[in-house]
C-alpha cells in the first residue's frame, strides 16, 4: 500500500508501505476512504517538535471495515467507519465515566495518512454509519473523527451556557468547530479570534458575533473592551501555543472557566498540563481540560 512517512521538518514522502495486519483479536483493518492533516500533524513538519526516525503520520481517518478480529463484534466488513484519534475499548473504567480518549488500554493513532489502517480496540474505536454515505459526506463526516469532538470538547470543558459570552482563541478546525459548539450550547456572544479573513467569514457562518484580529496584549485589551472590562465567561482555547494559552486564561472573567484542547507542542497530548512556561495553572480561573473523549 501507499502512506505518507515523516523524515524530516519538511521533509514528507508517499511510500509503499506493508499491508496492515491483524495482531490482536481485538483489532480491525480498514480501508481509507478519506483522511486528512491535522494542525498537530504541523508541529513536527516545521520542525518544532523532534521526528526521530522515519514514521508514518496521520490519525483523522473514515473508511470500509476490510477484516475484524474474532473478538470484535460491533463492526462487519464492508461497513462504513468513523473512527477516533485515540482508541479505546469502551470497557474499562475510564471509559465507562466518559472518558474514552483516557482508556487504560489507549493506543494514539498515528499512521491514517495510508490506503489501509489497523485500528486497535476496534470494539470502542470505530462507529458504523446506518448505510454507506454518498462521498460527497466524507469529508463532513472526517471533521467527527478529530477536529469536531475536539472544539465541542472545549465548550463543555469550559461550561459554555445559555446566555454565555465565550471567547475562540484560534480559527483553524478545531476553533470553527468551537464556535459550532458554542453555538449550540447557547452563548449568546461569541468572539473569534481570528487573522484570516476567509475564516472570520466563516465563523460569522457558523455563530460568531463578534471578530477579534489582535493578538497578546492588544487582543487581550479587546476581549476585555468588548466585555465591558470584565472578561469573557468562557474561553475555548484551540491554538496550543504558550501566548494562546496566557491569552486565554487573561480574557476570562474572574470565575470563568477556560477549556483548553489545543495540542501543545513537545507535549503528547493535552492531558492537564500547561503549555505555558508560567504556572498557569495556578491562575484564576484554572484551565480545565483533558484530551477530549471521542
Amino acid at each position: 500500500m501507499r502512506g505518507a512517512v515523516i523524515h524530516a521538518p519538511r521533509d514528507v514522502r508517499f511510500e509503499t508501505l506493508d499491508d496492515p495486519k491483524i495482531l490482536h483479536p481485538t483489532d480491525a483493518i480498514i480501508r481509507t476512504a478519506v483522511t486528512c492533516v491535522c494542525g498537530s500533524d504541523l508541529w513536527p513538519y516545521r520542525g518544532l517538535e523532534p521526528i526521530g526516525d522515519p514514521h508514518p503520520m496521520g490519525h483523522e481517518y473514515v473508511g470500509f471495515v476490510e477484516e475484524v478480529g474474532a473478538e470484535v463484534t460491533s463492526v462487519k466488513s464492508g461497513q462504513f467507519v468513523i473512527g477516533s484519534f485515540a482508541t479505546s475499548d469502551d470497557t474499562c473504567a475510564n471509559c465507562r465515566n466518559g472518558f474514552q480518549s483516557n482508556c487504560l488500554h489507549r493506543e494514539f493513532m498515528s499512521t491514517c495518512q495510508a490506503d489501509y489502517v489497523r485500528i486497535p480496540n476496534a470494539q470502542g474505536t470505530l462507529v458504523p454509519t446506518s448505510e454507506v454515505p454518498g462521498e460527497e459526506f466524507w469529508p463532513s463526516l472526517l471533521a467527527v473523527s478529530d477536529v469536531m469532538g475536539t472544539g465541542w470538547w472545549a465548550a463543555d470543558a469550559a461550561e459554555v451556557k445559555p446566555g454565555s459570552t465565550a471567547v475562540v482563541v484560534g480559527d483553524g478546525a478545531v476553533g470553527l468547530c468551537a464556535v459550532i459548539a458554542a453555538k449550540e450550547m447557547g452563548a449568546e456572544r461569541i468572539i473569534a479570534m481570528s487573522r484570516h479573513e476567509s475564516r472570520q467569514k466563516l465563523a460569522r457562518e457558523f455563530g460568531a458575533t463578534d471578530i477579534v484580529t489582535e493578538r497578546g496584549e492588544e487582543g487581550i485589551a479587546r476581549i476585555k473592551d468588548l466585555t465591558g472590562g470584565i472578561g469573557a465567561d468562557a474561553v475555548l482555547e484551540c491554538v496550543g501555543t504558550a501566548q494562546a494559552m496566557q491569552q486565554a486564561l487573561r480574557s476570562t472573567r474572574p470565575g470563568g472557566n477556560v477549556g483548553f484542547v489545543g495540542v501543545p507542542t513537545r507535549s503528547p497530548s493535552t492531558a492537564r498540563s500547561c503549555s505555558s512556561p508560567t504556572s498557569a495553572c495556578a491562575a484564576d480561573p484554572p484551565p480545565c481540560a483533558d484530551t477530549c473523549p471521542i
